[in-house]
């Protein structure tokens, strides 16, 4: 049996409390903690007062770029290449496309037969930085593998003897070197425990043609096939939703019938409220549910560009908002998703498959769905179309 895991987490079942928890009962080393988005290592610390009312100084708490930088890509960078030797990385240049093209005298990318043009490895500080010395997002790991590699594994054994155990959140975000870090982790005396929810991939950390077959959620797939005996694997312990009712877990888990159904834990387990459940708000009433709504529901959108007609509730983007709880959440669809309320046929990218999870599961009593006017429910009994109160 490892000391390794890798557990499968539905949404709401408690995955950073459990982290939280196993980190707390460590008495001699040092814990790493990380995850992909500031959001989340906000999250962290705001659980860790939450629970314990402070943070202990054995443990970090690190989003995986900031990690990295500071522990992968500077202590040994002229190892990977001796024009490394004095150069200081300023930073990390974060980047949704693939970074290092070759631009002309006008800042325009060179275009050949419709493709860019980029800066081969070879030309390790245009292939790697920005003009300003930042590193790209999407080659950050690279990097690392490849100061790993050429320092004879002196990046990974540092990083083993800094930290006894590494707790990784929400690692579905992981992708392609990213991976390979891992891995290397995974050989070493630490200790290594990631938690997952394969749903909920709506951010990567970058989009890299390695190990491209485990993006989208697939991260349980990598580590059968590449780290099978370094790894357990357990899908059971974080199961039950602590934060959803029967009927946002049924909702939710249709979206991904593939899982296991989520349960609610007991607790959540009450569907009687006036207002709990899934509701479909018609356009013309979304004014009146809100002022109606006991629950103050939050407003979730696929991002900025979505208005919604009730300016003085906080609204978040899908992505945004993953990690958060909110008692009622009042959700705009796009035009995919709503097709898919009717229709659960309907194909979704996996993408807005992700976002659509996360914004229903971000509930604890109540998830209002803002759809047409006039819609019709005929044939889908789990569907209600909110009425006003009289």
């Amino acid at each position: 049996m490892n000391n390794n895991k890798l557990i499968i987490a539905a949404a709401g079942s408690g995955k950073t409390t459990l982290l939280i928890n196993k980190a707390m009962e460590i008495k001699n080393g040092k814990v790493l903690f990380t995850t992909y988005t500031d959001n989340n290592a906000g999250e962290i610390k705001q659980k860790f007062i939450s629970e314990y009312k402070y943070i202990p100084k054995f443990i970090t708490i690190q989003t995986w770029f900031s990690f990295l930088i500071k522990h992968g890509a500077k202590p040994y960078q002229g190892s990977y290449n001796e024009q490394m030797f004095g150069y200081d990385i300023k930073g990390l240049k974060l980047v949704n496309e693939k970074s290092g093209y070759k631009i002309d005298k006008n800042d325009k990318p060179i275009i050949v037969n419709k493709h860019r043009l980029y800066w081969p490895e070879q030309d390790i500080k245009k292939h790697f930085f920005d003009i300003r010395d930042r590193i790209f997002s999407d080659k950050l790991s690279k990097f690392v593998f490849k100061a790993n590699k050429s320092s004879d594994n002196k990046v990974i054994n540092r990083i083993a003897r800094i930290y006894t155990h590494i707790f990784i959140d929400e690692a579905q975000d992981l992708a392609g070197y990213d991976l390979e870090i891992v891995k290397l982790l995974l050989n070493t005396n630490s200790t290594i425990i990631l938690v997952a929810d394969p749903r909920q991939t709506t951010y990567s950390t970058h989009q890299e043609s390695k190990y491209k077959k485990y993006a989208d959620g697939k991260i349980k797939d990598f580590f059968l096939e590449k780290c099978k005996k370094l790894i357990d694997i357990d899908e059971d312990s974080l199961e039950v939703s602590y934060r959803n009712n029967q009927e946002i877990c049924n909702f939710s888990s249709a979206l991904y019938p593939e899982f296991p159904k989520s349960k609610p834990w007991a607790c959540c387990r009450d569907n009687t409220g006036t207002y709990n459940g899934v509701w479909l708000v018609q356009k013309k009433d979304v004014e009146l549910y809100s002022y109606q709504d006991k629950y103050n529901s939050v407003i979730l959108r696929w991002d900025k560009k979505k208005k919604s007609s009730n300016t003085l509730r906080p609204a978040f983007n899908f992505g945004e908002s993953k990690g958060k709880t909110f008692e009622g959440v009042l959700i705009y669809p796009t035009k995919e998703m709503e097709k898919w309320i009717f229709d659960h046929r309907t194909e979704l990218k996996n993408k807005t498959r992700a976002k659509f999870y996360v914004a229903i599961t971000r509930a604890k009593y109540s998830a209002a769905i803002v759809v047409n006017d006039g819609v019709r429910i005929n044939g889908s009994p789990d569907l209600k179309i909110w009425t006003p109160r009289k």
